[in-house]
């Protein structure tokens, strides 16, 4: 039995099982409760504590990862013997440490740095849930998930597969079983793979301007790249159609860097070119979950009838880019090479990663946290509309507004590229070129620069623009 009945409380910040396993932990480290000691059961304890069953397994679940306590088969759980002594004041001063550095996190939208940087690629990392993937990460690692230590399927784990599959089919009308799905370690080494896949010899288009680390990859293989460039309606078919490609690498529904959506006569005709031809095209889908104006552009894998689409998804704007974790969808015919030709591959996402974020998804705090980061970056999306507007009005044209965690800006000042690039940073405030984008830089195009937001809370964001204002037109 328990020498004292914690008092537990809903009005306290931490969750219930939070207090409760902080609780047994200190008493457990303290020899209040000594080695050795039988815990109650999960319904004695609920029964007296007055909260649900799921509140003590969640506490019990840290304490066993943790190493605290034991199970014994029909018997329970039992404190463990720690021969290495505890100092109660100095653990909880790391604990405290701890818990210091994630809410130093938590104040600050970037890395501790100088300046203002409207980076592509980075994410909000302050709001992250730490403590709920960090207690999954540690779950994935005790002794009844010892299997996770051991080479695991080719094409990921079952469960997780089935769980993107289920998220694809309501919000994207992604039309797939588990089956046809492969996860990998980012973007580029799923098309490393895919290149295999599909063969060796064939000519690939892309957008111009267009993704160029993908670019980089098609040449490393020794593919020959055809650039397409973009209009009004996105990318353009018939200069698809009279090139010699046979596959072509889109991102429709927000194109990058642009951010112009591809109108759906063009998607028509792009299914049309690939039905034609036997084509395929590779469909990258790397932002859709934030959309901040109308509906959810449906995916083009939606309107394939003829197996020619790779559908390609990432958790690196929705999660952590550090995670290294992405996915795409084979359609059938494809699949069949893959099983026939390249299953051999070994998985390169670590098993434990994906059995982390499998648990995060099941516990809900996927659909929680993706909840809260579309409505943080809605409003940094507004914030940095409504500064450009206020501080630069129409000396500046905005392209690519409508979604994702980027727009372009051209500014009328008569600067180059590389010139508004330096006179923003002699303010302390870094944008981003868009020319590495083009495989040939346009010789007349008005320059533009790139700002990310996601990373940059809204005050932050107001101080860069104006900034950014002074720099360039002061």
């Amino acid at each position: 039995m328990l020498p004292l009945i914690p008092q537990l409380d809903v009005n306290k910040k931490d969750p219930l099982y939070t207090q409760l396993y902080n609780y047994l932990k200190e008493e457990i480290r303290s020899k209040h409760i000594p080695a050795h000691s039988k815990l109650p059961s999960q319904r004695q304890l609920a029964h007296d504590l007055q909260v649900s069953r799921n509140t003590v397994d969640a506490a019990y679940q840290q304490l066993l990862t943790e190493g605290y306590i034991q199970s014994e088969a029909r018997k329970g759980l039992f404190v463990v013997e720690i021969r290495n002594s505890f100092d109660p004041a100095a653990s909880s001063n790391n604990a405290a440490q701890q818990d210091s550095i994630e809410e130093s996190v938590r104040n600050k939208s970037i890395p501790s740095m100088e300046g203002y940087d409207f980076k592509y690629g980075d994410v909000d990392i302050a709001h992250f849930p730490f403590k709920s993937w960090r207690r999954f990460a540690m779950k994935s690692l005790t002794a009844e998930e010892g299997s996770l230590l051991l080479y695991g399927e080719p094409q990921g784990e079952r469960q997780l597969r089935k769980y993107i599959a289920s998220y694809l089919s309501p919000s994207r009308g992604v039309n797939c079983s588990e089956d046809q799905i492969v996860i990998g370690a980012g973007t580029q080494c799923l098309l490393s793979l895919l290149c295999k896949i599909i063969g060796k010899d064939l000519v690939y288009a892309m957008e111009e301007p267009g993704y160029d680390r993908v670019r980089l990859v098609l040449k490393d293989y020794g593919k020959r790249v055809v650039p397409i460039c973009l209009d009004e309606q996105g990318f353009d078919v018939g200069a698809l159609s009279r090139s010699e490609a046979k596959v072509v690498y889109v991102t429709p529904s927000h194109q990058f860097p642009s951010g112009t959506v591809m109108s759906i006569s063009r998607r028509l005709e792009l299914m049309d070119w690939a039905r034609r031809t036997g084509g395929y095209i590779i469909e990258d889908d790397y932002d859709s979950e934030f959309r901040y104006e109308g509906k959810p552009i449906p995916s083009l894998q939606s309107l394939d009838r003829d197996e020619n689409v790779v559908y390609m998804g990432t958790f690196a704007k929705s999660l952590i880019p550090s995670l290294r974790m992405g996915f795409m969808v084979l359609p059938v015919r494809l699949l069949a090479v893959y099983r026939e030709q390249f299953i051999g591959y070994k998985q390169t996402v670590s098993r434990l990663h994906q059995h982390t974020l499998t648990h995060f998804i099941e516990s809900g705090e996927w659909s929680r946290h993706l909840k809260k980061a579309r409505s943080r970056y809605k409003k940094r999306h507004q914030a940095i509309l409504a500064a450009i507007q206020e501080r630069m009005g129409d000396r500046v044209r905005i392209q690519g507004s409508a979604s994702g965690l980027h727009l372009l800006l051209e500014s009328d000042n008569g600067m180059t590229e590389d010139q508004l690039i330096a006179a923003a940073k002699n303010k302390g405030v870094n944008v981003y070129p868009v020319s590495p984008y083009y495989e040939m830089s346009p010789a007349s195009a008005p320059a533009q620069v790139l700002l990310g937001f996601a990373g940059i809370d809204e005050k932050r964001i107001s101080e860069g623009i104006r900034l950014l204002a002074e720099a360039w037109f002061e």
